[in-house]
């Protein structure tokens, strides 16, 4: 009875049993997950964290279509020029292609063009949901995964704007739980890659594209500026023997552009860089700096030429944010997780009507989790119940006494469901739940109207049990609680 293995998690496969009977094999798709326990107590508290800081910085709340048109999505996600829908799940409805939404920013350009005349000007909106990538899972990368936006669309100052959103990554994974040691902010503008793509007269679109993709992957392992010289030129193979065919830059070309990616300083890039595209991209992110320096979070953001993000929707600004602590797998070997943030300025511009400027950012929520997980400076507080324990069904009615008391002072509670059960199971169930504090009353408390307690979470070998008058029962729980 094996199950049907698709990467490195079982699948639903029904098998014949006594040539009648079917049963079914537990499990899930390649790049999907269950998630519980503390792990979704960690994602569910900072979930609200985010959700806080976004409406504090005053965004408003959206909630669009898990599936949109097929045609609206576009391609702006996959690799394969062949295929460019490749990394959409995509279906046939009444004969109409529909896809899952592969991020929350389609979705709002779809949205926005819908209802603009309606909406403020510019509009700031926030929306927390799930995304769906037909992509190759691994390392804190997932086919279904959670992100948290927050953009800006409409007419807008771009220095304020983006200055605002890099406040707005710092301010919110502070609040997370993270120091500012432990994250960077980096910054760049398409504008500045682009103007020099101009002047190394790189004119085809589709090699810009791979030009751009090429440079995305510096940081990426096994790549660095040796895998990115391959991507440039004719191609690249990867240790597995996958070949990608490369941007087929003549010599000259690849090292003008692996030289311009050493260079982190923008008063180097203005000595280098002397085309009128380049320069505009210079200019306005020595403006976001400028604007960025009024607040509190300008130490925690640099400048990287190398970030140009690899969807091909950015035209200016791009923000990418990484961890400075090690992040390890299941198996205990150090990865790099990739951004835990990113983003950048765009064109809402495949919609009837004039162009609309955007710029936003998005947290990967599930990303973080996994990241944050690793830290021990993060508590989590899974607020498990006190249980009631069932001494006998004839005081089933004293027991949900004592449970309406316990919540009505808010505290998290549940009565054992099986009177039949006897003690022992009972605890050993309340244990399997990590509960705190076991309500333990049978003939004699209910007779000389007290209670006793059991610390569920006591040191071993110690006395964990108290007996006290009734109406003390919580106060006698908060002192465990």
């Amino acid at each position: 009875m094996e199950p049907d293995v698709t990467g490195s998690s079982p699948v639903y496969r029904t098998k014949k049993m006594n040539k009648d009977k079917k049963i079914l094999i537990p499990g899930l798709p390649s790049g999907f997950q269950d998630r519980w326990g503390k792990t979704l107590s960690l994602k569910k508290k900072l979930l609200k964290v985010i959700e806080d800081n976004y409406i504090s910085y005053g965004y408003s709340a959206l909630e669009t279509s898990p599936m949109e048109l097929s045609s609206n999505i576009g391609n702006s996600l996959a690799e394969d020029d062949s295929n460019p829908m490749a990394d959409i799940f995509t279906f046939n409805e009444d004969d109409k292609e529909i896809s899952l939404r592969y991020d929350l920013s389609n979705p709002l350009a779809r949205f926005y063009a819908q209802n603009y005349l309606e909406l403020s000007n510019p509009y700031k909106r926030y929306q927390v949901g799930d995304v769906y990538r037909r992509e190759k899972p691994g390392n804190g990368r997932f086919k279904s995964f959670g992100q948290c936006d927050a953009d800006i669309i409409g007419k807008f100052n771009s220095a304020q704007a983006n200055s605002e959103l890099c406040n707005l990554i710092a301010s919110t994974l502070i609040k997370c739980g993270l120091k500012k040691d432990q994250f960077v902010v980096n910054i760049s503008n398409r504008k500045i890659v682009q103007g020099l793509m101009d002047q190394l007269k790189i004119t085809d679109e589709k090699q810009k594209q791979k030009v751009l993709r090429a440079i995305d992957k510096l940081d990426k392992p096994g790549f660095g500026i040796s895998g990115v010289q391959q991507l440039l030129t004719e191609k690249r193979t990867d240790d597995s023997g996958a070949v990608t065919i490369g941007a087929k830059l003549s010599v000259d070309q690849a090292s003008e552009i692996i030289n311009f990616l050493k260079i982190k300083d923008l008063d180097q890039l203005k000595s280098n860089l002397k085309n009128t595209l380049s320069e505009e991209g210079i200019r306005e992110t020595e403006d976001l700096l400028k604007v960025l320096s009024y607040g509190e979070y300008a130490d925690v953001v640099k400048f990287d030429s190398s970030k140009i993000r690899g969807l091909d929707i950015y035209t200016g600004f791009i923000v990418e944010t990484n961890l400075t602590f090690e992040v390890k797998n299941p198996k205990g070997k150090v990865i790099d997780p990739g951004s835990v943030c990113s983003g950048g300025e765009y064109l809402v511009s495949k919609f009837k009507g004039e162009d609309f400027l955007g710029t936003g950012i998005s947290i990967g929520i599930d990303r973080l989790v996994f990241c944050l997980e690793q830290l021990s400076q993060i508590q989590v507080d899974e607020n498990k119940p006190v249980i009631v324990c069932v001494m006998g069904e004839k005081y089933l009615k004293n027991y949900y006494e004592i449970l309406k008391v316990l919540r009505d002072n808010n505290i998290n509670s549940e009565i054992f469901l099986d009177s039949k059960k006897n003690l022992g199971k009972q605890l050993t169930y309340a244990n399997k739940r990590q509960c705190p504090v076991a309500v333990i009353c049978g003939e004699n408390e209910f007779k000389d109207n007290t209670i006793t307690l059991k610390n569920l979470l006591g040191v071993k070998g110690e006395n964990n049990q108290v007996t006290f008058p009734k109406e003390n029962l919580i106060d006698e729980i908060k002192k465990i609680i």
